[in-house]
C-alpha cells in the first residue's frame, strides 16, 4: 500500500537472501508476513467480489489509517478509483455517505478520519480479518490502542 508521508525502508534482495539464509529466525518471520500478506490479497479479493462500495471503501480508508500517523490520509477520488476498481463518480459519492454519517471528511487531495470505529462498523467484516492474522502471527499491528 502506498500512502503519501509514509516512510520505508529497503534492502537489497542478495542481501536480504544472505541474511535469511544465515538466520532462521528471519526465515521465519519472513515466512509469516509472506503468510499475512497472502491472507490480505485473499480477503481483499473477497471483499470486492462481496461487499458494497460503502464497506470496500471504508476498509480501504481503514488500512490506510493503521499505516500512517495522524488521521488525514492524502488521497484523490482518482487514485481511491483505480485502488477500488470503481469509477471516479462512484467513490465520490461513497465519499459523501461516509461523511454523511461523520466517519470521515474529505476535501480535495485529502481524507480524514474522524470517527474510526463508525468506519470500522461501516466496513462490517470487509475489514479485520487480515489485521488479526497479523496480530497472531508477528504482533502489534495498526494504530497505537487498537490492539
Amino acid at each position: 500500500m502506498q500512502v503519501d508521508g509514509a516512510g520505508a525502508m529497503r534492502i537489497a534482495v542478495a542481501d536480504l537472501r544472505a541474511a535469511a539464509a544465515k538466520s532462521a529466525s528471519l526465515q521465519a518471520v519472513l515466512l509469516k508476513y509472506i503468510q499475512t500478506v497472502l491472507t490480505q490479497v485473499s480477503h481483499c479479493a473477497v471483499s470486492n467480489a462481496n461487499h458494497h462500495m460503502e464497506a470496500r471503501l471504508a476498509r480501504w480508508l481503514l488500512m490506510c489509517h493503521d499505516r500512517i500517523d495522524g488521521d488525514e490520509i492524502a488521497l484523490t477520488h482518482q487514485f481511491m478509483s483505480m485502488m477500488l476498481s470503481a469509477q471516479r463518480s462512484g467513490v465520490t459519492v461513497t465519499l459523501h455517505i461516509l461523511e454523511g454519517v461523520g466517519a470521515i471528511r474529505s476535501t480535495r487531495g485529502l481524507v480524514r478520519i474522524i470517527d474510526r470505529v463508525n468506519l470500522e462498523d461501516l466496513a462490517g467484516d470487509a475489514y479485520g480479518v487480515p489485521e488479526a492474522e497479523y496480530r497472531k502471527l508477528i504482533g502489534r499491528f495498526g494504530r497505537p490502542g487498537d490492539n
